[in-house]
């Protein structure tokens, strides 16, 4: 069930001057974009997530729906905040981004997270992302 500002069933994981995020009952995660650049944020975000299906990436949410006049995304949910990971770690997991076309833009330790089903170190956030080998101007 979607209800505009408040969603019955959710939990709040993240409530900053930029986004929204919280998970539904279902495990899905909600992102609601707002403040500056909301709209184009919101657009790279959706692009970089159909390209990363498209291509195959596994370690990041496929986005499951999006909401253009609501600037929201839904999401898979991609494992549990990850609180240390040595920086060697880290900066292997988003290098191994960019086999799939992609850099992160934003490689922080607040973007990574855990899926305990299979013991993976996953990648979310992707608004800032650049798409590799785009055409010139296109973020992603």
């Amino acid at each position: 069930m979607h209800a505009p500002g408040g969603v019955f069933g959710m939990h709040p994981v993240k409530d900053t001057a930029r986004a929204i995020v919280r998970i539904g009952y279902d495990g899905r995660v909600h992102k609601t974009f707002r403040g500056p650049d909301a709209p184009q944020r919101f657009a790279n975000e959706v692009r970089v997530l159909q390209h990363l299906e498209k291509k195959g990436c596994d370690f990041v949410p496929r986005l499951l729906d999006h909401f253009p006049e609501e600037l929201k995304i839904i999401t898979t949910n991609c494992g549990s905040r990850v609180d240390h990971l040595p920086e060697a770690r880290m900066k292997e997991i988003y290098s191994e981004l960019e086999h799939y076309g992609v850099r992160h833009e934003d490689p922080f330790l607040r973007n990574v997270t855990y899926r305990a089903s299979d013991g993976r170190f996953c990648l979310i956030d992707f608004e800032f992302a650049t798409l590799l080998n785009a055409p010139e101007g296109e973020t992603a």
